[in-house]
Formats: structure tokens, sequence, C-alpha cells
């Protein structure tokens, strides 16, 4: 059965490989078909997607759905599609009903469809009153006597009761000469006529003049009816008309909007609507008027009566925008809410109008429309007159017209250009969406050779400044159209964008943002003054020159980057990143430059047998010195240049994971709410640059200020302190540090032994260290009874002169080969250097050198809070007692907040640049690493070249 059950899946799968099975290439594939490719004789099947053939004496429908029968032939049965059966009629009864099911004779001929055919002003009728079929068609003349004044509708169907213009001129139905028949409507030749329209669009962005099919049918129709009658449906269409042509101001055309400014003119006397001089009675308010300035008092000048809040029992958010909505034969519609994308041609896009957002920011939506939907979706225009509406105390709700900067009309579109100020803006009102009509030449049921698209919407909401109750000034609603020549409705398409923008002025901030930086700037003028003095000093340099101005100018870029931070961390970094690089840089250099010796205080013990080269003998010779120690502060040295207070690595990533895991990056939202969380399905608001760069540099600051903390307070006191570890060492290896920073300014590291030597074994090492526990020793200090080790050190310029001369002998091998000395080689020269520079500093500390001895004070606290030294030595030098280790200084540990910030601000660029955390602290972490790097070789190098310790033992 095992066997058979195998044999049984064999048979199945086998015509699948063999290829009999189904093919991902044609199984699932079919021709695309629409119902205008199946041709007259064919009908579109809505099951398969195809076309198929229709039956005998059969044709394709209107639809092209269905299968009806030829002229001359009625049906006989129909059950949908091509499931059509037609019989023909006999030759004496040739007509066919109107439903198609019967034969009819037709007295007064047939029409092309094979019906029964009635003259102008009568209507057809096939059955009796009780439904019985007649034998022979009627056609019954509609009585358009004064007892009835009734003719034939538009189908022929029924006789109705004549246009009341044909009633008020002829009193008849006819309308004969010498009287005037336009659009439907007769006028009297004998009234006061409009002046002849002309029935033109013009499509200025294509260059084109189209004449309008809509336009010569009802142009001339309403402006007579408005004029003559203030029909307020027509004056309506001729206001919808005057849009529908860019609301074009030429006085000497009467085009749609010439004929609406000579009747606005004429009807003065009719009086205005709700005390708005632009809104006369009978017709719409499409204009606001020309008067200079008039833009400027409507959006700058007239707050809007109601305010905006977020908090209190008060709240109030929304926007209540609503529409007057009219088709385009005027009639009107209804009053409609923008929201659900009203003015959106993009599908499935809601339009959010509230003040949650944050004033400043813009929400913007834009896509790509096919013609053919457009085409399908608007066969004829809509209009809107938009109002922002809001409740008065009283509980009444009123409304407030939203003006309309139209960037088509020609006036705007100069001025805006231009940039022009909004005085001499030229507003309007009314608006439309999408025009498929006015572009139609000579018939109306064709397609439309142009089409005019408004392709961008933007509602503009500006915050009156210093405003305490949330108070706005009224929406200035700019629309543009795109004309675009339909030419295949399939494959073109035309992108459209909505957009709301809140706006605030930023002149307050911008004054309060001079004066802080006026203020502070100066200050920071001082401040870079004062520090350039001190390093003067430190140089033992008295002469203001080139070198002096530049180092001035650098340590003003670095305090104007500080004072920026300050005044911009929350509004941006455009200024900031150049100044706060600039400085990070130079502090870089300047480690990179340091001098640095290792004074090795260990002396030889007694004396060893030496063999003497090249004599063949042995004798007596001081015991060296062991330079391992040396070696190993090096290192030490080496190691801790780039140790830092917090850990950058746990930074980027607790920095990352705040604002993408839990979510602070939400907070940078351009609305009003504070929540971490947002649903895929809510609408998210865009972004905003100011809110991205003060939400991420507050969450860097926090967790940074947190490592700080912890470095401070716990893990230097119970795990490690390298810094002060590094102080112990040098006491134990006894050996002392001599940093020169600058010129004549620079530290001290006293590492001279308590104990006398540092070469020694294990259990005299361990006694030396249970003796100072014990305080059976002197202490470590420079000084006797003192504790201090490190220093702040002033040296004087001959102090300075000496150590230069010495430590060119240290250098020279790097100079010309003349200047060498040909008796002894290059190494020997070098270690003889240092047995000289050893020699002369620790005779310096030891005050043997009466003419460069040095003095040891306190600092003053107004030198410790300028950073620099008052008193300059000229005689002696001077040693800073210094409590905090201040020669980290030149460190990385000594700088963190310098790299704190240019991590900070190099994150904040790219997230700006990208609108990516995660980018951002990648490239954040990678830049720390290749400064790091750099840092570590090249000072090395400079810690080799110093010291004169083979770079080979830095390890």
């Amino acid at each position: 059965m095992a066997t058979a059950g195998r044999w049984a899946a064999v048979a199945l799968l086998l015509p699948l490989l063999l290829g009999a099975g189904p093919s991902a290439g044609h199984s699932f594939s079919l021709p695309l078909r629409r119902p205008r490719d199946c041709g007259e004789p064919r009908y579109f099947d809505t099951a398969s997607l195809a076309c198929g053939a229709c039956g005998p004496h059969q044709r394709g429908s209107a639809s092209g759905t269905s299968c009806v029968c030829l002229p001359g032939f009625k049906m006989v049965s129909n059950n949908g599609g091509p499931s059509v059966t037609c019989e023909k009629c006999p030759e004496n009864v040739n007509g066919v009903t109107e439903d198609g099911w019967n034969c009819i004779a037709c007295p007064k001929g047939l029409t092309t469809e094979g019906k029964c055919k009635c003259l102008n002003n009568e209507i057809l009728v096939e059955r009796d009153v009780n439904g019985t079929l007649l034998k022979e068609a009627l056609c019954i003349h509609c009585d358009g006597s004064e007892q009835s004044f009734s003719t034939s509708d538009v189908l022929g169907n029924r006789c109705i009761r004549c246009e009341q213009t044909f009633i008020n001129v002829s009193k008849s139905c006819d309308c004969s000469e010498p009287n005037i028949l336009t659009g439907g409507l007769c006028f009297s030749s004998s009234g006061h006529f409009p002046p002849k329209g002309v029935a033109t669009i013009r499509y200025g962005q294509l260059g084109i003049t189209v004449t309008s099919a809509w336009f010569q049918k009802n142009l001339q129709a309403s402006a007579a009816a408005c004029w003559l009658y203030s029909n307020l449906t027509s004056c309506q269409a001729l206001g919808n008309m005057c849009v529908m042509n860019m609301n074009s101001l030429s006085s000497a055309s009467t085009d749609a909007c010439g004929l609406f400014q000579y009747i606005y003119t004429n009807t003065a006397g009719l009086g205005i609507v709700h005390s708005i001089s632009f809104w006369r009675h009978y017709l719409p308010w499409i204009y606001y008027g020309d008067q200079p300035g008039l833009a400027s008092q409507v959006l700058d000048t007239t707050q809007f009566p109601t305010g905006f809040s977020f908090k209190g029992t008060n709240k109030n958010i929304k926007l209540q925008f609503i529409a007057a909505s009219y088709d385009i034969e005027g009639n009107f519609l209804k009053w409609q809410s923008l929201e659900g994308g009203v003015l959106q041609l993009c599908p499935d896009t809601l339009t959010r109008l509230d003040a949650a957002y944050i004033f400043g920011t813009t929400y913007q939506q834009s896509c790509t429309v096919s013609v053919s939907k457009i085409l399908m979706s608007f066969p004829k225009p809509i209009f809107y007159d938009v109002y922002l509406e809001y409740p008065e105390d009283n509980g009444q709700q009123y409304l407030w017209a939203i003006p309309v900067l139209n960037l088509n009309l020609q006036y705007n579109e100069m001025l805006v250009n231009q940039g022009s100020n909004r005085n001499n803006w030229l507003l309007t009102r009314r608006i439309f969406l999408v025009d498929a009509l006015g572009g139609k030449e000579n018939d109306l049921k064709k397609q439309p050779r142009i089409i005019r698209i408004a392709s961008r919407i933007t509602i503009s909401i500006h915050l009156v400044p210093n405003t305490q109750r949330g108070a706005i000034y009224p929406p200035l609603i700019t629309i543009a159209y795109t004309d675009l020549l339909v030419q295949n409705p399939d494959t073109q398409s035309v992108t459209v964008s909505f957009s709301v923008n809140y706006e605030m002025s930023q002149s307050e901030a911008q004054i309060q943002t001079d004066i802080a930086l006026g203020v502070l700037g100066g200050l920071a003028v001082l401040w870079s003054l004062l520090k350039t003095a001190g390093w003067k000093r430190r140089t033992g340099s008295s002469v203001i020159d080139l070198q002096t101005v530049f180092k001035f100018l650098l340590f003003y870029a670095g305090d104007l980057a500080n004072v920026f931070f300050i005044i911009t961390v929350g509004t941006g970094i455009y200024w900031l990143i150049f100044f706060k690089a600039l400085q990070f840089l130079h502090k870089l250099i300047s480690q990179l430059l340091v001098d640095i010796f290792f004074i090795d205080w260990e002396r030889p013990k007694g004396k060893v047998l030496k063999a003497v080269e090249g004599e063949g003998g042995i004798r007596s010779a001081t015991a060296p010195v062991s330079i391992w120690r040396t070696y190993f502060i090096a290192n030490e040295w080496n190691e801790i240049q780039t140790v830092r207070k917090i850990n950058p690595l746990f930074q980027v990533l607790a920095v990352l994971f705040f604002l993408e895991v839990v979510g602070f990056s939400n907070l940078a939202l351009m609305d009003s709410s504070s929540s971490l969380t947002r649903s895929s399905e809510s609408y998210i608001a865009p972004w905003s640059c100011i809110l991205r760069f003060g939400v991420s540099s507050a969450v860097w600051l926090v967790i940074a200020m947190l490592q700080l903390i912890f470095f401070a307070v716990f893990y230097e006191r119970f795990i490690e302190d390298k810094i002060r570890q590094f102080v112990d060492l040098c006491s134990m290896s006894n050996i002392s540090v001599f940093l020169l920073s600058h010129n004549c300014f620079g530290y001290y590291i006293h590492g001279r032994s308590v104990h006398g030597h540092a070469d020694t074994n294990m259990e005299e090492m361990n006694m030396n260290l249970k003796r100072e526990a014990e305080n059976l020793c002197s202490q470590r200090g420079l000084l006797p009874n003192t504790d201090g080790q490190t220093f702040q050190i002033s040296i004087s310029r001959r102090m300075r002169q000496q150590y230069d001369r010495i430590h060119e002998t240290l250098t020279r091998k790097h100079g010309p080969t003349r200047l060498l000395d040909s008796s002894a080689n290059t190494f020997e020269q070098s270690t003889k250097a240092y047995h000289t520079m050893n020699k002369f500093l620790g005779s310096f500390i030891d005050h043997v050198h009466k003419e460069m001895d040095y003095i040891v004070k306190d600092k003053l606290l107004l030198e410790r809070i300028l950073g620099m030294e008052f008193m300059e030595p000229i005689e002696k030098s001077i040693f800073y007692n210094d409590e905090g280790h201040s020669f980290s200084d030149v460190l990385y540990y000594g700088n963190e907040a310098t790299l704190l910030i240019f991590d900070m601000l190099f994150f904040s660029v790219v997230d700006l640049a990208s609108q990516s955390f995660v980018l951002a602290a990648t490239l954040t972490y990678v830049q720390q690493e290749i400064f790091r790097f750099i840092r570590n070789t090249v000072g090395q190098k400079n810690l080799a070249s110093k010291t004169l310790v083979d770079e080979r033992f830095l390890i």
C-alpha cells in the first residue's frame, strides 16, 4: 500500500515536472481589453474580461457590456449580456418602441436608431393611458398658447411649462425675431442688453486661447439674465465662468470677467450684503478690490475674532473651515466641512486643519494623479467659497470669509515672482479644483482639449505677534493652477500638492537673539583678550605680532562658539558648528605639540666591572640606571592621552535607544502631543528640524550628565581613577613629569620617591609601601611636609632658553648632517643630550641654579577663575599649587566639555541632513574613533620625539 501511494504521488507530480502543470509565465496572464476596444458587432464580457460576439441582428450597447437589436428589429427575449433574441419588424410596422420590445407604425418617419420621430414641440405617445400599445404612434403638439404656455421637455417625453423669459417677452413659447434667443432664454431686443460676450478662455501657461462650447451656450444668457432679471442662479453661473477664466482683469475685454465687472459696476444701487462693500446683492463675491494696501489690511491688520488654546477648560484647537459649494450652472449645492480631503485631489487623504501644529511648521501632502481619473471624477467643476466658522459669546455661529491669492492671475503672479510685499496683491474668493468643461470646443460631449487643475493649494495661518490668547490673522488660501493639453489621458498625469503653513513672526525672537549675541559676544571678546594676555605671559613674549592676533582669533572662535551654543541650543546650530569644530581642532593640535620630559631621580647603586672596547681590559664603572621605569611611565602616559569621563560607545547607543526605542523622537513631530508612542493608523505630523535638534540635544546632554555623575561619584571613587593613579605611579617609579603646553607655561608632576630609590625587589617595595602607609617616612610633596605633587608652572625666559638649548640636541638628528658632531654617532649624541636634560631639570627642581630658581605659591581666586596668571616670571619661575590635577588639560580627560559638545553637534548635523538618528549615531561613533586614532598616533610620535623613548617600546 505504501508503494502504491508513492507511485500515485509520482504520477501526480510527473506532469508538473514535465511542463504540463501551471506555468508561472503564462497561466496567470490575460490580454487587457476595454469595452471601447470591442467594436460595434461585439460586446465586453464582464465575467471573462474579454470581447465576445453578439448574436444575429445585434450590436454592442452604448455601454459596451451587452448586446442590443439592430434598428428595425425588436427584442423577443433578453437575459443580459449576449443572451438577446431579435426579430425583424414587418415592413408596414417598421418602427420599434422606445423600450425595444414591440414594433409600431411611425407616421412621421424614423430616427437613426429605428425609433419613431416627432417634430419640435411635440411629444411621442406609444401607449394608451392604461398601457395598451397603439397600432400607430402619435405625435401630440404641446399647447403654447396663453392658456397653457407648454412645450416639450428636452427628451420629448412630456409637455412642460415654457421658460419664464419666453412668456415675459413674447407671451408664448416662441422666441422669434426681433427677440434674442441665447442659452435657452429669450430676451427682448428693446431692453438694455449687456455687451456681447467673448466666449473664450485664456490658458496662459500653454499660450492657447480656446473658444469654449460651454461659454458659447451659457455666457451671454447668464449675463443677460443676471443683468436684466437679477436671476440668482445666472449671476452665480456668470461668476463661475469668471473664476474659470482666472479672474482676468482686462477692462477692455468683454469676456466672462468683463461682463461680471460690467454688471457689478452698474448695480451699485442694489446695495451690499452683510456690510461687505465688495459683495453686491444678487452677485457672488469673487473679488476683494484693487485698492493699494487692501491685501495687507485684510491679512495683517484685522484679527480673527476668536482665540485658540491648548489648555484649560476653554481648550480650542480646531479650525472649522466650511465651504459653500455651487455647481457650474450656479445652483447652490450645500454647506460642507473641508475635513475629509474636500480640497485635496490625492486619494485616501485627510485634511487636518487645526491649531495643534507648532507655529512655524508646515503640513504637506502631494501625489501624482492620472488625467483619466481626473476626467472621470470631475466631469464638471464644483466651486467653493471658503469660510472659517466660529462662535460668538451669545452662542450664535458666524462665518469669516477666507481670502484667496490666485497665482494664475497674471497680476499676482508678477508680484509674487518679483518678491513684492502683500500690499499690492489682488485677493479673490471663489476657487475650484478641476475644470474639464471649459476647455471643450464645439461639442460638450467630447473630450476636452485642455483641462485646468489646482496643482498647488496652500492654507497659511499666521499667529498674531505677542498674543496671549492664541489670536490669529485671517487664514489665506494660495492656489496655483496647471493647464494641461489633453493628448492621451491614460498615460498623462499631473502632480498636485496640498499644504497648511502655520506661521508666526520671528521679529521679536530675532531682536532678543541679536541683543543676546551682542552682549555675550562682547563678553566673549573680553574673555578672549584675557586668554590671549595669559597666553602671552606664559610664552614669555610681550610683542603683539601676527601670531598673537592669530591666537586671539582662535581663542575668540572657541568662546564665540560657546556663546552661540548657549543662545541657539533650542533653535539651531547653523553657525555654532563651525566655531565649535574650530575650537576642537585647536585643542587637538595644541595637545599634539606639547613638550614633555620624564625626570628620572634614580641614582646609580655602586659600581660594576665593564669591558673596555678595543683595549681588551676590564675596568670599574658606575652601575647604570634601569630605563624600564621610564618606559613604563611613558606607556602609562600614552594610554591616558585619550581617556574620557564618558564612554562614547555607551553614549551613542543610549541616545539611540531613548530616541528610537523609547520614542523620544516622537516629541519632534509638529503637533502638540507629548505622547512617546504613535499609532501607525493615526495621522503622523511631519518632523520639525528645530524640535529634532532640541530633542536629540536634550537626550544627549542628559545621558552625558548622568555618565559624568556616575564617573565622578562612583567609578573614580570605587573602581579606578587613572589620572590620580598616574601620579601615584610616578612616585613609586621615582620619576617626575615636566610638561610645557605653552612656551613658558606648563605643568609639573613631582614623582620623586620618598624612599630614595625605586629599583628594588618585591620585598623592599612592599616594605616601603607599608612604611608610607604608617607615616614612617616623609610626605611625597615637592615642599617639605606637604602632599602637593601637581603644579601649574610659569617659567622664566632664561629657563626656557636653557631648556631649548639642551632640547636642540635631542632633535638635531632631524636636521642637516653638517650640524651633527662627527666624533659621535646620532644615538650617542641623543643619549648624552637626554642625560644632560635629565640632570638640568633635576637640578632646577632642587634649586641648584640660583639664576633660574623658582618659587611655589597659591593662585589667587581671580586667577583661577580667569584661567591666567597676573605675575610675570621675570627673575624666577613660579610653581602654582594645583589640587585639581590640571595637567589633564593636555589630555582628552580635561577637555570633556569640548568633546561632548562637538560630538553632540556632529550628531545633530548628520541627523538634520539625513533625518536619520541611526545614521547620525553611526557616523558620530566613527568620527570619534577616527579622531581618537589621530590623537593616539600623533601623540605617541610626539611623546617618543620629546622624551627620547624609543617608539618601539610604546605599546
